[in-house]
């Protein structure tokens, strides 16, 4: 079955990664969304500071059907039946939810798309650990599974979703932050003395598109696979059937950006990680972002009249940032996309 078209919107848009500095979802769910409102993507949070279950893959593993984890010394284990640790990350998890339908409720006008978040599977399966204590990714079998635990899983996390903002359309988010090392066979194993073999890159696209196709049929319009960087492997990305690709943008090589050009050219987005917010400068200018993704974006040959295959977001995660400068990178960045906006109309 051929993939679906997304409808690519006439204008640039802003949105950010996903983790969230704090411990409070109201004051972050406010802040999101009054920054990010139409035509911007407002997110579902992740607040990592809240411990244990609301890191990245506690609250991924939560969603897993017939697959129970829990924290042991080493981190998140498979285990046989849920434990409190589970427990806990499906209650913060489900807090996130009703506090988005409550504040959703309250607005005049809500956005008219929404981000989801997910660990993909193959950075969630290095994250998960089995029964001896290495990590799942060392397993085919336990790869294959958590994939499509996964993919089962996210149907019913997608419905409460949709049921808290009405109408609104659904963009996921799937982070593969170790796929260079998966792929390199370059991932420690447990007792740190040698490293876990190389996953061959067509059962890591097998894998990712087992779960895109489950966001799909669950309703997702819009699916970006996010990745560093270094090693980022576009086209495995592209060919498992995703809609974009969401990567820093501070150390393309040329290639890459040709890479990224073709599948521009080929209908798809991408997410542009531009903004760079730990620098020793605080937050850049918006123009200094502008031409950041101008100056490629031309050297390519690439119309500006395209920029509206774009999102920008910033270059990771704002959970290492106090509130209040995360909420300032919000705001940047869509003067930036304000920006590229106008470059886009001439």
């Amino acid at each position: 079955m051929p993939d679906a078209k997304i409808q690519l919107p006439a204008q640039v848009t802003a949105t950010a990664l996903g983790p969230w500095p704090g411990q409070d979802p109201l004051e972050a769910t406010r802040i999101i969304r009054g920054e990010l409102g139409s035509p911007h993507l407002p997110f579902l949070a992740e607040l990592p500071d809240r411990g244990v279950g609301a890191d990245a893959i506690g609250r991924t593993a939560s969603l897993l059907v017939d697959l129970a984890v829990d924290v042991q010394p080493h981190g998140w284990r498979i285990v046989d039946r849920p434990g409190r640790d589970m427990v806990r990350a499906r209650s913060a998890l489900s807090t996130d939810i009703n506090v988005l339908a409550d504040i959703a409720g309250e607005e005049d006008s809500a956005a008219g798309e929404l981000k989801v978040q997910l660990r993909g599977p193959l950075s969630l399966a290095a994250g998960l650990h089995l029964h001896n204590g290495e990590r799942a990714l060392i397993d085919h079998g336990a790869r294959r599974d958590i994939a499509a635990s996964l993919a089962a899983g996210v149907g019913a996390h997608l419905a409460k979703v949709a049921a808290a903002v009405p109408g609104a359309r659904l963009v996921v988010q799937l982070d593969e932050p170790d796929i260079a090392p998966v792929l390199a066979g370059t991932i420690p194993t447990s007792s740190g003395y040698r490293t876990l073999r190389s996953v061959p890159g067509q059962e890591v696209q097998e894998l990712w598109h087992v779960v895109i196709d489950a966001l799909r049929e669950a309703g997702a319009v819009e699916v970006a696979i996010a990745v560093p960087e270094i090693e980022a492997p576009f086209e495995r990305i592209l060919s498992a059937g995703a809609d974009g690709i969401a990567v820093p943008l501070r150390a393309l090589t040329t290639r890459q950006w040709e890479q990224l050009a073709e599948a521009v050219e080929a209908g798809k987005r991408l997410w542009a990680g531009a903004l760079q917010a730990d620098g020793p400068g605080g937050v850049p200018k918006a123009s200094d972002v502008v031409e950041s993704v101008r100056r490629p974006w031309q050297q390519l040959g690439l119309p500006l009249a395209g920029l509206g295959t774009v999102r920008v977001t910033p270059s990771g995660g704002l959970e290492n940032q106090s509130p209040a400068a995360a909420t300032e990178v919000l705001t940047r960045l869509t003067q930036v996309a304000d920006g590229l906006n106008q470059l886009a109309l001439g």
